[in-house]
């Protein structure tokens, strides 16, 4: 689709015929919901504001919450391609002195081990897999309208465009989100929680090197990977290194914000980080030392300086996920802190589940958008609240650096039995499959949960088109 002369759309759908979908965002999130759109069939569209992908970010983390629907699709093996699974997680103080480990067994437990990869690899594959007519860049949306015969987006370069159902899963601060809850507040009907801004404790800065010498870096050459952390002890600084495919090492450092205010300040002085900002906290811990020989600084300068990102580290769970023709998944919803690798697989559960309840909706009106929506929110909001919960515990544990935070620490890696830590695996049990593909098969000794049901479809479903407006 050209920017002048936009082609044919999906438009308003009458009753009875598949629904057009309007996704913002192409995030894995948004290219999940488009994958699982593309396989049932059903129209959309994806809009990025993004002039191009750039392939910013480090270590993701998937086991077995979301591996199943991509076993489905018939990506795992091309998933395992390009991860190794984790084995050890080893936590050390500045020092060099071991704090302890944690040792994964999930594999033995859930049938899944869980695989570790750089974030990019996944957004490459999941890429491939959406025709490019269906992804739009620079498409940033200013504003949704719904009508009582659709929704509308309209583009910052004056395009507008027509649908049947909205998806908003365009981050922590959703554009669409803040169209729709200022529709609900000026009714009245927006949560007083849901107006509030999110809660920030950390920044972080994270890379993927460019292949390293395995000679340099003798780890490389395990058929596994293992998670490295140190803990500062004189700063509020925790960093982390693993070594993943390729020959690649992923970094990251996390700074604890020591109040509230500080929160707020830096998040003043930051609205827009740009490279300068990048470079002063790069001098700070230029010279940390990694638990795999030398300094921090040896692999920030393997790493290309336009794909080092520094963020924050925010969190928030929403109440409001839909209203009308427009529902909300991902950051939108829940943002959550990255300590237990939770965000984006939640984010995915979302489309899974909501591409779902879309693809069962016995025909495409105002009543079954609402019910598709209501039934969505409903099943997916306490597994969501559950990762919510832990991930902010984790990140106590394993980023936190107040003196109990520390103590909690030690006490988690040195005296707790692996035992009893592997039974605490939690929501090793929820695994949301594609209800219209066949199941991938329960692996592992963890009793699953039961998957959504629907009715069965017996009507014969058309698709029907329209100009984009």
């Amino acid at each position: 689709m050209s920017d002048t002369s936009p082609p044919v759309l999906a438009g308003v759908a009458a009753e009875s015929t598949k629904p057009y979908v309007l996704i913002v965002g192409a995030g894995l999130g948004g290219l999940m919901m488009g994958i699982l759109l593309e396989r049932a069939g059903i129209p959309y569209d994806i809009f990025e504001r993004a002039a191009k992908v750039k392939p910013l970010g480090a270590l993701m983390s998937i086991s077995e919450n979301i591996l199943p629907a991509f076993e489905q699709l018939g990506l795992l093996e091309a998933i395992e391609k390009i991860a190794l699974p984790l084995k050890l997680f080893s936590v050390y103080k500045e020092s060099m002195e071991h704090l302890g480990d944690y040792y994964s067994g999930r594999k033995a437990k859930t049938g899944y081990d869980s695989l570790l990869f750089p974030r990019p690899k996944l957004y490459e594959l999941m890429l491939k897999q959406i025709p490019a007519e269906r992804l739009h860049f620079s498409k940033k949306v200013l504003s949704t309208e719904q009508k009582p015969e659709g929704v509308l987006i309209r583009c910052a370069d004056n395009t507008t465009y027509r649908g049947d159902i909205l998806v908003g899963a365009d981050g922590a601060y959703s554009g669409v989100r803040q169209s729709l809850y200022k529709q609900l507040s000026a009714e009245g009907k927006l949560p007083v929680e849901d107006g509030k801004d999110l809660e920030m404790g950390y920044v972080c800065m994270v890379g993927t090197t460019d292949p390293q010498d395995p000679e340099k870096y003798p780890m490389f050459k395990d058929d596994h990977t293992k998670i490295m952390q140190v803990a500062g002890e004189n700063s509020p600084y925790t960093w982390t290194t693993i070594c993943v495919a390729e020959n690649r090492i992923c970094w990251s450092v996390v700074s604890q914000l020591p109040s509230v205010r500080a929160a707020q300040d830096e998040r003043f002085r930051n609205s827009e980080w740009g490279p300068e900002t990048n470079e002063a906290m790069i001098k700070e811990i230029y010279n940390f030392p990694t638990v795999m020989g030398g300094k921090l600084g040896d692999l920030i300068d393997a790493t290309p300086r336009d794909l080092i990102s520094k963020v924050f580290l925010e969190e928030k769970m929403f109440q409001t996920w839909y209203h009308g023709r427009a529902a909300l998944l991902g950051d939108a919803v829940h943002k959550m802190l990255p300590t237990a690798g939770q965000g984006a697989v939640n984010a995915m559960q979302d489309a899974v589940v909501l591409t779902n309840c879309i693809y069962h909706m016995p025909s495409v009106t105002p009543d079954n958008i609402t019910a598709a929506f209501k039934a969505y929110q409903e099943h997916r909001y306490p597994h969501a609240k559950m990762q919510f919960d832990i991930s902010r515990a984790n990140g106590k544990i394993m980023s936190g650096q107040t003196w109990s935070e520390r103590l909690i620490r030690a006490i988690v890696l040195n005296y707790i039995p692996q035992r009893v830590l592997d039974r605490s695996i939690k929501g090793a049990n929820y695994r949301p499959q594609i209800s219209f593909l066949p199941e991938a098969k329960m692996r592992g000794i963890v009793p699953v949960l039961p998957q959504m049901t629907f009715p069965t479809r017996t009507e014969n479903i058309t698709t029907s088109t329209a100009v984009a407006v």
